[in-house]
């Protein structure tokens, strides 16, 4: 017997068979971003919505979760696809549970998964995007750890691209640490650019075969 959410996606697949592209946003919404950083990142997120929409077939692929760590890690935004997809208004207050928000970012992907296996959609590698003006603080060290480690192996098995990006006083090196991929540092805070260079890149993906090679467009919006 189906249970409702068992239902909801058998639905939700049926109605849409499209091959999914999804991306989790993983956001720091600690104190530290509150003021303009957390403003212009609520800002960047509804340039997100706008430009994937344009495209079509993106609006149908491109699926958007929102994963935000402060003093706990929440899913803010279950998947949705770009059609569906309405983006919160962000508030800042609290530590960064960086080691938390990565897990939880990395388990709702692989139940994702699960559910695209189930409903037989194919599906693209998954890509986490995280964004944060720090670093860890507020949990313990063997989480952040544990977190970094299992990221390594995601990206060493094509499971998840995993992309960071340090905000204004982001503890660079120590992001280097952690991410497998080079952070990158955003140009003060250039989020809408940054938001419709990854509008850009998802609807790139979304119309390539599964598991081909995709050419991303340059990244004006940041330094390595």
């Amino acid at each position: 017997m189906l249970d409702t959410i068992g239902l909801d996606q058998v639905v939700e697949f049926a109605e849409n068979p499209e091959a999914r592209c999804p991306c989790v946003l993983l956001l720091d919404t600690s104190g530290s971003m509150q003021g303009e950083a957390i403003e212009a990142l609520n800002q960047g997120l509804l340039s997100l919505k706008d430009e994937l929409v344009k495209n079509s077939l993106a609006a149908r692929r491109v699926e958007v979760a929102i994963i935000t760590f402060d003093s706990t890690a929440s899913i803010v935004q279950d998947f949705v696809t770009a059609d569906q997809f309405n983006p919160p208004i962000l508030t800042a207050q609290g530590l960064t549970t960086m080691g938390a928000g990565i897990h939880k970012a990395l388990d709702a992907i692989a139940e994702r998964k699960t559910q695209y296996r189930t409903n037989g959609i194919a599906y693209y590698r998954p890509w986490v995007f995280m964004i944060t003006d720090g670093e860890p603080q507020g949990e313990p060290d063997h989480i952040v750890e544990q977190a970094s480690v299992r990221l390594q192996t995601d990206e060493e098995n094509k499971r998840v691209a995993f992309f960071t990006v340090g905000v204004e006083n982001a503890n660079m090196a120590r992001l280097s640490q952690i991410s497998v991929r080079t952070p990158l540092k955003l140009k003060g805070l250039n989020f809408i650019e940054m938001f419709v260079w990854l509008s850009a890149s998802m609807s790139a993906v979304s119309q390539s075969k599964v598991e081909e090679q995709v050419a991303l467009p340059p990244i004006g919006w940041g330094t390595v």
